[in-house]
């Protein structure tokens, strides 16, 4: 498949905004989860937002950039759905991720 840039640029858009409304409706699947099984969440992508932002010189705060993601103010999406991580959690993110 040959496309110009343009056509490429609004199938990745696409793409990320079905991704996003894809996890806008799975508010039952957890961040830790997200990490532990694809190694990025909803807060990666937020933050990979923001930095794409940056770089074209656009000003995006990081509350900006999670809200796009979230659909809503990251503080209420937590009180909303974030779980405490259990135990196993915790321990597959420890084994993963070595920041």
């Amino acid at each position: 498949m040959t496309t110009d840039q343009k056509t490429e640029t609004e199938l990745e858009a696409a793409v990320f905004r079905r991704l996003v409304e894809h996890l806008r409706g799975r508010s039952d699947v957890q961040n830790i989860d997200l990490m532990n099984l694809a190694g990025f969440c909803r807060n990666c992508l937020s933050n990979w937002y923001e930095e794409a932002a940056k770089a074209k010189g656009v000003a995006v705060s990081r509350e900006d950039a999670r809200e796009r993601v979230y659909g809503m103010p990251y503080a209420d999406w937590k009180a909303k759905y974030q779980r405490e991580a259990s135990p196993a959690q915790e321990a597959a993110f420890k084994s993963t991720h070595k920041h």
